[in-house]
């Protein structure tokens, strides 16, 4: 969402970094694109007005680190005022004293409410939650049976109205069933709105009153630029809102919602989703996203994916095999699929610092669909011996390999290269002969 901007900084950033001195004039010069960067992104005007003085204060004012060139300066201050903007710190859900804790999820119909519900009771879950989720938005079509489907698919329980019970009904039937089930958490899925009017507003207040949620959750499409941060503003004169969830950063709008909406509103951003898969949900960290923004990278949400994909056992098991050289066509393959299980490849270059600034060049969403879907085709199409002992594949195996697959003999060769490179450069880590070895495989 954010690759316009991120390429319009980096050029300010590449004109400073081409002088040995930055004076006021260069600043303030560099600024104003800043300024037009953030207003072309739809940033709101107060947002950009403040953000840029606030630089420009920093930047006079700050002491020169002799470590860092002027330019390394000035990208250091920039990123500390975005982190400013977007909150400054981690905001984390808030627990009730005694459980369940009643989570109460708000929105505007199409803002993805119902799915971020699914993937917010699947990502507590994870936590170590007991979650149940509730059906309270009978009057869109389907919605109920939406996230019926969902919890089936999750295998997470979701308490739903029959002959279309009111919500108040549903709500005050949930916190029962809850206490049944022993759910820590409750997960509400509310009434989208289509426009907010008062009637409707005064109902939202009634629902909050008999749920007494600890959190009040505003589902908001980011792709809706300032109109997010309108809703967010009626909806918190409604009811209190604790937190926000941004949906659909994956899309190509400008993302001024995500750099406005905390600081117009105050509210703090909770969790983005970036995706359309159920794990598609992360909690926000104004560090990590400034530093995404800024084309930075974002090392520590990357580790934070492998972790997930890698258990400990699995991790000593390829360890020792990578020290005796052992690793396979198989282990390869389970990589591969482990990479892919993490997200979309566009968006895990976004996340490593300096590919980040060349991803247009990389073709990273044309390999995303073809690239594993070649690796996986070739290596199923080998036996058992040949995934074990690659050295063995001649050139008739290599044909037979190519035409199992649907590929030609070329491609079978680039995949045996790279598992072959691979091989070595995994080898010369474990043994300490190369790098160290990354920090969710040590």
């Amino acid at each position: 969402m954010f690759e316009s901007l991120t390429d319009k900084l980096q050029g300010v950033f590449r004109r400073l970094g081409g002088r040995g001195t930055i004076t006021e004039k260069d600043l303030d010069e560099a600024l104003r694109e800043v300024r037009l960067a953030l207003l072309e992104a739809d940033v709101h005007y107060k947002v950009v007005r403040e953000f840029v003085q606030g630089v420009k204060e920093r930047a006079l004012g700050a002491e020169v680190t002799k470590s860092l060139t002027p330019m390394q300066q000035v990208i250091d201050i920039v990123h500390q005022q975005m982190i400013d903007i977007l909150g400054g710190g981690h905001s984390r859900l808030e627990r009730a004293k005694s459980p369940p804790t009643v989570v109460m999820l708000v929105g505007l119909k199409g803002s993805g409410k119902t799915t971020t519900t699914a993937k917010l009771a699947l990502h507590l879950r994870h936590q170590g939650e007991n979650p149940l989720m509730v059906a309270a938005d009978p009057e869109r079509v389907a919605a109920v049976e939406q996230l019926v489907a969902l919890g089936k698919q999750l295998n997470i329980p979701v308490f739903a109205p029959t002959n279309g019970a009111r919500p108040e009904r549903v709500c005050k039937a949930s916190l029962d069933e809850a206490k049944r089930l022993g759910a820590s958490i409750v997960l509400v899925d509310t009434v989208g709105f289509v426009q907010l009017d008062p009637r409707q507003l005064a109902g939202l207040d009634s629902l909050h009153r008999l749920l007494s949620p600890t959190e009040v959750l505003l589902v908001a499409d980011a792709m809706t630029g300032q109109e997010a941060v309108h809703a967010a503003e009626e909806f918190n004169k409604a009811v209190p809102l604790t937190g926000l969830i941004l949906t659909k950063l994956d899309g190509d709008a400008r993302g001024g919602a995500a750099l406005s909406i905390r600081a117009v509103t105050g509210i703090p951003i909770k969790f983005v989703g970036a995706g359309e898969k159920a794990d598609a949900l992360e909690p926000f960290y104004p560090d990590r996203f400034a530093s995404r923004i800024l084309g930075m990278g974002d090392l520590l949400t990357l580790i934070e994916k492998a972790k997930e994909e890698l258990a400990d056992e699995d991790v000593e098991s390829l360890t020792q095999r990578m020290k005796k050289g052992a690793l396979t066509l198989d282990d390869f393959l389970q990589q591969y699929q482990r990479i892919k299980r993490m997200g979309p490849l566009s968006q895990l270059v976004g996340l490593l610092p300096g590919l980040s600034q060349i991803k247009s060049r990389l073709n990273v969403d044309e390999m995303d669909e073809s690239f594993f879907k070649h690796v996986e085709a070739i290596i199923y199409s080998m036996t058992r011996d040949e995934r074990r002992d690659p050295e063995i594949i001649d050139g008739s195996r290599r044909r037979r390999i190519a035409l199992g697959s649907g590929t030609t003999p070329a491609d079978v060769n680039r995949v045996l290269k790279q598992f072959r490179e691979a091989k070595r450069i995994m080898q010369m880590i474990s043994t300490g002969r190369g790098a160290r070895i990354s920090p969710f495989l040590r």
